[in-house]
């Protein structure tokens, strides 16, 4: 089946909004707060900008570039970089169809916590609440067999939720670049902004939210020379931007030819990184309130991820004046960050399949996004759904886009040394010229410091398993999750290609260059 036209943006402000909105998720609200805090307050904020402006914009352009340049998913076009390159592409691809899997779930959760909050449902204790009434969590997790779909036992409550996320997302996709995606993120982005807006109008004026603030901005400069802070800084700008999984190579890929691409990476990340502030002011001021009210320390409150949003922020919201409207409206914004980065995430593995198989939008969207949501569906809503969530997210978050992202950096910079290549494409037609500094970040800095957080970050993991699970949990939930996107990537790579996508000109000229200036060999 020959390739489909590609599709395109109307404005460049409906690919910032989508790119905006793909960055902006959950870990914008309940992540940044906690890893500041716990990594010296206001002084983190140096580091964080340092690792923006060395890691986080650069890897964003060299995206961008990509996906303009080449006008593909991610394993077109790291085949058009490099045949052998196109296993990184399908291994970024994976890994957004494991994301999505459980990501629609928490989504579902807040969907449900939207309703719990008229009349504060969850009662004097959220956990149990959350665990026990709601989720019924089991004790612990489970063998592999209990998480089949006929060895599983369903949460009704999680189930119907999760499958209206998934209706909501499928149609959005159908509709397409423009009339789907784009509409989309022209209505979730400013609405999130609003409701965030108003929550941290609210926040600020509460009893102790000045005790919360000072708690989180206040300056611990001795940390600046902790390595581990650091490392937390270049962490969170990965994790954040929406970077390392192809989501913008394959938005990059809709911009004209002539869209400015450093201009609109520089708007993009400043925006993600407002947003995060923006949170951390709503979140702190609210962890505030609560240890005033409580008559505690703010350390004694202070949580991240699942535990400040579906049990310390109830329990806020049970204690403060005008709690319904508070919970409704953060419960909504964590619904409205949530879909439009399911949205970019599923995008990236509907894309690819259209270039690999030349299938119309909606073919793609319904045979792709529909086994996404079916794995989804099938695996999650159950009673050991939350450890396999919370394995899995662990291994490939830590061992899935970080290393994705480093092996790529790795390859066009230090093995391919496309970055020249890349930075002329760029300097055409953006406002803002890349210099030394880009070829230097990401042939340098980038892949030190993310070279640094995987030995890091495995140090700690083999001295105790993650969260006390069991071995035999974790090596089917967790490394074999991670294992499995990368095997999966490569052996995708290896079906052939029936129109498969050829190196530009420029690429052509640039591996002649190379392959003249290359040593020769004896053959003696």
């Amino acid at each position: 089946m020959p390739p489909q036209p590609r599709e395109q943006w109307a404005t460049r402000a409906g690919f910032l909004l989508a790119a905006i909105g793909s960055a902006i998720g959950l870990g914008n609200i309940w992540r940044f707060p906690a890893v500041t805090y716990e990594n010296g307050g206001g002084a983190f904020l140096l580091p964080y900008l340092v690792a923006l402006l060395t890691a986080g914009i650069p890897v964003l352009i060299l995206e961008y570039t990509l996906g303009r340049k080449y006008r593909s998913s991610p394993p077109a076009a790291f085949r058009q970089l490099s045949r052998p390159a196109e296993a990184i592409g399908w291994w970024q691809v994976v890994i957004c169809f494991v994301i999505a899997t459980y990501y629609a779930v928490i989504i579902a959760w807040a969907v449900r916590y939207v309703g719990f909050s008229v009349g504060q449902q969850w009662g004097d204790e959220p956990d149990s609440f959350l665990f026990g009434t709601f989720l019924r969590a089991a004790d612990s997790p489970g063998s592999f067999a209990d998480y089949l779909p006929w060895g599983a036992s369903y949460v009704p409550g999680a189930v119907w939720p999760l499958v209206a996320v998934w209706v909501v997302v499928l149609a959005v996709l159908a509709l397409g670049v423009r009339r789907g995606i784009e509409r989309a993120n022209t209505v979730f982005i400013p609405l999130l902004v609003v409701f965030f807006l108003v929550l941290v109008v609210r926040a600020v004026t509460l009893e102790g939210a000045a005790t919360g603030l000072d708690a989180l901005f206040a300056p611990d400069w001795d940390s600046l020379t902790t390595g581990s802070v650091w490392v937390a800084a270049y962490g969170q700008i990965f994790f954040s931007l929406s970077i390392g999984f192809g989501i913008m190579i394959t938005y990059a890929s809709y911009l004209r030819r002539r869209a400015d691409l450093t201009g609109s990476a520089l708007v993009a990340a400043f925006g993600n990184s407002s947003f995060e502030i923006l949170a951390g002011i709503g979140v702190f001021a609210t962890l505030g309130f609560m240890a005033v009210s409580a008559g505690t320390a703010v350390d004694e409150v202070a949580t991240s991820g699942l535990g400040l949003a579906f049990v310390a922020f109830p329990q806020v919201i049970s204690e403060m004046p005008m709690g319904t409207l508070f919970g409704a409206l953060f419960f909504a914004s964590l619904v409205v960050a949530g879909l439009s980065s399911l949205i970019s995430i599923v995008q990236v593995v509907v894309s690819s399949v259209q270039d690999r198989l030349g299938l119309r939008r909606l073919p793609a969207v319904l045979s792709v996004g529909g086994l996404i949501a079916v794995v989804s569906v099938a695996l999650f809503p159950t009673d050991g759904g939350i450890y396999l969530l919370d394995a899995s997210d662990h291994f490939i978050n830590q061992y899935g886009i970080a290393l994705a992202a480093l092996v790529a950096v790795i390859v066009v910079a230090w093995v391919l040394r496309r970055l020249p290549v890349l930075q002329r494409n760029a300097d055409a037609t953006s406002a803002v010229p890349l210099g030394w500094w880009w070829r230097l970040c990401l042939g340098l800095i980038t892949p030190l410091v993310l070279g640094w957080m995987m030995i890091d970050s495995l140090v700690s993991e083999f001295d105790d398993n993650y969260e006390g699970y069991p071995s035999s949990f974790l090596s089917w939930s967790g490394w074999g999750v991670a294992a499995g996107a990368l095997v999966l990537g490569i052996l995708f790579s290896l079906i052939p290609w029936r129109n498969a996508p050829a190196p530009g000109p420029e690429d052509l000229l640039d591996e002649a260059r190379h392959d003249k200036n290359a040593p020769k060999r004896s053959n003696g």
